[in-house]
């Protein structure tokens, strides 16, 4: 697979227009603080649809919004979808805090007949076996039992071209929760996504909004879904044959806290080796993020897809992802 980039700037406005654009992207990223901001943690369930399931994106601190063009962006964008050139598949594994696993298999196939891209996702994270713990005689003493915390999700998603630069998508998912054999929940959501290439540079602004659905009921209280709306750009700010540079930069208000925002860099060399590294502003924990990849190809059209993401997580030490790519 070959990728041919076109520039018809002169040197010295290229760079001018690439700095201006550059800017943009940062402040498209800052609109959702215009939104007033209200702290309201721990009050959405199913907190698992906030944790990125990308190796790549997460390297570059899940500024992601703009730029998903493989096909986790089954989970950051439905409409990225759009840029897939073929069939892929992808798989993640999350190594999280406390022996807590998260794993994310996603799949996006052309639709030549109709036009558009299907994508399909599917998201597990469990918290390993657990002692049960009896508070019922005044002392915390276990029971004897073992029990483990499950939660799940399964989405669909369709993302089409509405004008050649223009493209919108849309996910609906499956959630359930389930906590050994005490309760249980189940709803689902929706995602709508869109995506804007100005043709200068790569140039994109993008925007979607996450997990918009009913509450989901625990036990005896529902809880609502942790619905969040993002905004954000993406430039390539050096563009040759053999180098690019990505800057992509955004920003997110949540339901259940105050607004965030991510700003990341990919290099990529030759289109097959790539570093990456971002920073995760106005979280609770975590910021610094930082990971490579490699692309493979194998085959007539075929190609392997490798990539690793460290993420510095403050008190709660580090997670790292891995992810494992084909396009056919």
């Amino acid at each position: 697979m070959s990728t041919s980039i076109r520039s018809t700037d002169g040197p010295g406005r290229g760079l001018g227009s690439a700095l201006l654009a550059a800017m943009l992207v940062v402040a498209v990223a800052a609109m959702p603080s215009m939104v007033a901001a209200q702290a309201k943690v721990g009050t959405t369930g199913a907190q698992f649809l906030e944790l990125g399931v990308s190796a790549r994106a997460m390297g570059m601190a899940e500024a992601f919004t703009a730029v998903a063009n493989d096909v986790s962006a089954v989970y950051y964008n439905p409409a990225g979808l759009t840029s897939l050139q073929g069939k892929e598949a992808m798989a993640t594994y999350i190594n999280m805090p406390a022996d807590i696993g998260y794993s994310f298999v996603g799949i996006g196939l052309p639709l030549e007949s109709i036009g558009g891209v299907l994508g399909i996702g599917g998201y597990w994270l469990g918290s390993g076996m657990m002692t049960e713990r009896d508070y019922g005689h005044g002392t915390l003493s276990g029971t004897g039992r073992e029990f483990s915390y499950e939660d799940y999700a399964v989405s669909l998603c369709y993302g089409r071209y509405l004008t050649d630069r223009f493209s919108l998508g849309v996910t609906v998912k499956y959630i359930g929760e389930k906590a050994g054999d005490y309760a249980s929940a189940n709803g689902w959501s929706a995602d709508v996504g869109t995506s804007y290439d100005t043709g200068f540079r790569n140039f994109k602004i993008a925007m979607v909004i996450m997990n918009f659905g009913p509450d989901l009921k625990f036990i005896e209280r529902a809880y609502p879904l942790p619905i969040n709306f993002k905004f954000g750009g993406s430039i390539d700010v050096i563009q040759s044959s053999s180098n690019v540079l990505t800057l992509a930069a955004e920003g997110s208000h949540p339901s259940d806290n105050l607004e965030k925002y991510n700003a990341g860099l990919e290099y990529s060399f030759q289109g097959r080796f790539s570093l990456r590294g971002g920073y995760r502003f106005n979280y609770d924990t975590d910021g610094l993020t930082f990971g490579a990849g490699l692309k493979l190809p194998f085959a007539k059209d075929r190609e392997l897809r490798v990539d690793y993401a460290y993420q510095d997580m403050g008190i709660l030490n580090q997670a790292h992802r891995f992810s494992l790519g084909i396009a056919f």
